[in-house]
């Protein structure tokens, strides 16, 4: 900037402007800029509204998903032993046909109804995934086996299972309840 008190100088224009001083545009000149930048704010906040109503889908659609899910797993908890009972039905009829008949039936035939109505339940059993566990005869596995007892003896190795007391079983490789056994041990000295 010049001084105003200065004579003219060599730079100034022919009008008299000095060419640093800051020089004052029209109305219009700057309409065309903001034109555009309008149209590209109408244009973000178009796009801006697009994404929050797919957000709003999104989170609609996940709390659908999230109670449909919610809903599935109430229903495959109520109805998971479903198949399991249906295959218990047969034997448990089997049982009380054995009962009502008890009075007038004669010990074998009993006997014939509770071994068909034990075929029931171990076929139920097996569609289930159930297994026995009748370790007879292994080495002892706490995480199968209850150890009941312990007996001395020489015929057997040291944590053989010699005996089952109760059969253990498992579901699907998961044990649903150890084998109650008896251990053989070393023989007193």
């Amino acid at each position: 900037m010049t001084d105003p008190k200065s004579p003219p100088s060599d730079a100034a224009d022919a009008a008299g402007r000095d060419p640093d001083a800051t020089a004052v545009l029209e109305g219009d000149a700057f309409r065309p800029e903001l034109t555009v930048l309008q149209a590209e704010l109408a244009a973000a906040r178009h796009k801006s509204d697009e994404n929050f109503n797919q957000y709003v889908r999104a989170l609609a659609e996940f709390e659908n998903f999230r109670k449909r899910s919610a809903r599935d797993l109430e229903s495959a908890r109520a109805y998971a032993v479903e198949r399991f009972a249906q295959e218990l039905l047969p034997a448990l009829d089997g049982f009380e046909l054995a009962i009502a008949n008890a009075a007038h039936a004669d010990a074998r035939s009993l006997l014939e109804g509770q071994s068909a109505t034990h075929r029931l339940l171990l076929k139920a059993f097996e569609k289930a995934g159930i297994a026995e566990l009748n370790p007879s005869g292994t080495a002892f596995n706490p995480a199968e086996h209850e150890a009941m007892l312990a007996e001395p003896t020489s015929a057997q190795a040291p944590n053989t299972v010699l005996r089952t007391i109760q059969k253990g079983y498992v579901l699907n490789g998961r044990v649903l309840r150890p084998a109650r056994v008896i251990v053989a041990r070393a023989p007193d000295a």
